[in-house]
């Protein structure tokens, strides 16, 4: 697989794999031993970059991804998160303080079974702990050799600013999609502007530009769909408008729904990166093959006017959970 760089010195593979669904977010956490033998398989596949956090579980999938990956050591990089409080094994709130930072790159160290982390991003912005102190701390990490990058995520263009003339930040991860495209108005031109890399989360529309699901779908318990405005079965049927304008492109490629919104993900700049997460091999091998469609400029020029055109029904997350963002 081709690869990209992320803030200019990041090399990765130009997909990679979201690990949090194999433990947490959508329904019962999946087979240990299925869940390796998948990541294992991306490695074979080309999958340098892997994504994952604390939170997961919480705790859970750093395990995994630190079991599975271990024997690939010096060869793939991982991505993970801090910024959250824990009480009883439940996350309680935001902790960003330099303490608690620290705190979580020793213990994700561990979980992982490296001895620096790759990228270490700061999961959400604490409003209560200023930017600058947060930087300060990735930036005595790196100091002392325990991470090599730093990250943000769902983070705004002030708060990027502020945080890369501390600490340069190597990539920002945040969600973007054919169907979740507000990043584009302030926050991909800043990082274009400061050279920073853009680690694109549900780039899938967490599942729905797969193709694979309609307003008949029922998910799981414990699955973030069921709660956000974007999945109710109202919004389903209202946003099926965008999959036929995919499955029209996916006919004339002959690709797949999927692979067509990852490619179209991977033509916007060259320095975007998309993690879709999958627990199934046949879709994991679909994914990426979304890295080989080329979709030539008037291509783009047509999704660009058709997509325009259509209105996306729900928001993204619920009004809670998108001040939680930090945008």
């Amino acid at each position: 697989m081709k690869t990209r760089k992320l803030g200019g010195s990041l090399e990765v593979s130009a997909m990679g794999l979201g690990c949090m669904g194999m433990s947490f977010g959508y329904g019962p956490a999946k087979s240990t031993e299925e869940m390796i033998q998948l990541i294992c398989k991306a490695v074979d596949l080309g999958v340098t970059f892997f994504d994952t956090a604390e939170v997961y579980g919480p705790y859970t999938n750093e395990l995994l991804v630190g079991e599975a990956l271990e024997p690939f050591k010096g060869k793939v990089k991982i991505a993970t998160k801090f910024g959250f409080n824990f009480i009883d094994g439940k996350m309680e709130g935001l902790n960003s303080r330099p303490e608690n930072i620290r705190k979580v790159a020793e213990e994700s160290l561990r979980r992982l079974r490296v001895e620096t982390l790759d990228l270490f991003y700061q999961h959400r912005v604490d409003p209560n702990i200023p930017i600058e102190d947060v930087a300060g701390t990735v930036k005595d990490l790196i100091a002392e050799g325990k991470v090599q990058h730093f990250g943000l995520s769902e983070a705004g263009a002030n708060t990027i600013r502020k945080a890369h003339a501390v600490q340069p930040v190597t990539a920002l991860q945040s969600e973007y999609s054919m169907w979740t495209r507000k990043h584009e108005a302030e926050i991909i031109p800043t990082i274009e502007e400061l050279g920073i890399g853009l680690v694109a989360y549900s780039p899938l529309g967490k599942g729905f530009l797969s193709g694979k699901i309609d307003e008949e779908t029922k998910f799981e318990e414990g699955d973030i769909r069921n709660v956000l405005p974007r999945y109710t079965e109202q919004a389903r049927e209202a946003n099926k408008v965008l999959l036929r304008l995919l499955h029209e492109y996916a006919m004339v490629k002959n690709a797949t729904p999927a692979q067509i919104a990852l490619a179209w993900v991977l033509h916007q700049k060259p320095w975007i990166v998309p993690i879709p997460g999958t627990t199934k091999l046949h879709r994991l091998e679909e994914n990426l093959k979304a890295a080989n469609i080329e979709l030539s400029v008037s291509e783009l020029q047509e999704i660009e006017r058709a997509s325009a055109e259509i209105k996306i029904v729900g928001d993204r997350y619920t009004e809670q959970m998108e001040k939680a963002t930090g945008l």
